[in-house]
């Protein structure tokens, strides 16, 4: 069994827009992963710190409506024997109460619901043809779990040349440390944009 390494270090800064001005022509709200599995304690992948970011989405999620964005969510959703299962165990297992968008954040009709096997939203997923179709330039990403699907979704957005908005408190991880990591990342790496969530102004 190997020996676990422990060791202290320092988060780098990245600079946080305290207003960020968004087109809800131009832009799109998406969701990831925000399901039972990860954000009811009773799931079998609980992040501890995901039902504190649901209210903040909520909020974002009702100004989207008003204004018109386009909204999507990704779903984690995994069949019988899924390889994913050897490194996490079984988790969204498809159409099971785990696989589930919480209540509180559920899809209105109309929205799109992107089914997904990996970690990045638009592997394998017609996710940047819709939003193409739509016009959309910038993304507004928030979910769960901010090192792995929120990461990985963010960084194949970056690479088609969409604009990365990401709110610090629409965010969750299984440490602090990951979740400082992703925003280091995006803000550095991909030239994101880091807010909080009442920071972002829809205008037209």
């Amino acid at each position: 069994m190997a020996a676990m390494s422990e060791r202290s270090v320092e988060a780098p800064q990245y600079p946080v827009q305290e207003r960020v001005e968004v087109r809800p022509d131009r832009t799109a709200l998406l969701i990831i992963d925000m399901q039972n599995d990860f954000c009811d304690p009773k799931g079998s992948l609980f992040v501890e710190e995901a039902p504190r970011t649901i209210p903040r989405i909520a909020a974002l999620l009702e100004r989207a409506r008003k204004s018109s964005m386009p909204v999507f969510y990704t779903q984690d959703w995994h069949g019988k024997d899924d390889p994913e299962f050897a490194i996490w165990g079984e988790h969204a297992r498809a159409g099971t109460w785990g696989a589930e968008i919480v209540s509180a954040l559920a899809p209105a009709p109309g929205e799109r619901v992107i089914q997904k096997a990996r970690y990045d939203g638009f592997y394998g997923t017609s996710l940047d043809h819709e939003l193409r179709v739509l016009g959309a330039e910038s993304l507004i990403i928030c979910g769960t779990v901010a090192n792995i699907c929120v990461h990985y979704t963010a960084a194949s957005a970056a690479l088609r040349w969409y604009e990365v908005i990401i709110p610090t408190d629409g965010i969750s991880a299984l440490s602090s440390f990951e979740k400082e990591a992703t925003l280091h990342q995006v803000a550095g790496l991909f030239r994101g944009v880091i807010t909080h969530a009442e920071g972002i102004e829809i205008v037209r």
